[in-house]
């Protein structure tokens, strides 16, 4: 079997979303200075680096990340392509989705520039709106997508997490998927379990036979 890690790494300096908290490590303990063990305290936003979103990010009264059904964002997956040269991934990318897909991961052009830079950049691709009503239609329990956002929205209003968070979609940001060719797999992600958190860093996995 094989493993495939699309988790970002976390570590000072990394891209974070504008606004968001940037990641601290800061050593509490430390043998090079004379402690017995090494232990380090950690300060990050609940959004960084890969990471759920649960419907509690943008609905008041929406489940929290440790409410949540495992099974919504763990079991089989589907990465599918979007074209390169494409600036946004639109409901024909989510019709090419098997018809039995319910966790659907959107390999853009976000992957290949992630893996030569590792920065943050403004232009990523994201879903559109009707995107979003498609993926709804489908019923699929879980979007994922490359990027630290799973649209870009100029307006404010966030119209594709609500129509997908509003509707049961969970949505998994964030995702490295450079190593990952598109296809069917095991998706095996755990998010932190923050009582009450309105995001879940995570480490995500891809099990391909």
């Amino acid at each position: 079997m094989r493993r495939v890690d699309i988790s970002m790494p976390l570590y000072p300096g990394m891209a974070a979303f504008p606004g968001d908290p940037e990641f601290r490590s800061v050593p509490s303990h430390s043998i090079a200075r004379g402690d017995a063990y090494n232990v380090s305290a950690l300060a990050f936003g609940s959004h960084a680096g890969t990471h759920l979103d649960p419907p509690r990010h943008f609905l008041p009264d929406g489940a929290t990340t440790d409410a949540l059904d495992l099974a919504a964002f763990n079991g089989p997956c589907e990465v599918v392509d979007v074209d390169p040269t494409r600036a946004e991934v639109g409901p024909d990318d989510v019709r090419r989705a098997a018809p039995d897909a319910e966790r659907v991961l959107f390999r853009t052009a976000n992957s290949a520039r992630w893996a030569a830079s590792g920065a943050f950049f403004n232009d990523y691709v994201g879903l559109t709106p009707a995107a979003a009503d498609a993926a709804v239609a489908r019923r699929f329990r879980l979007v994922g997508i490359d990027a630290l956002s799973v649209e870009r929205d100029p307006t404010g209003t966030f119209p594709v997490h609500h129509r997908l968070l509003g509707r049961g979609t969970l949505i998994l940001e964030g995702l490295r998927l450079a190593e990952a060719p598109p296809g069917r797999y095991e998706l095996v992600c755990l998010p932190l379990r923050i009582e009450g958190g309105d995001g879940g860093p995570s480490r995500a996995v891809l099990l391909a036979p």
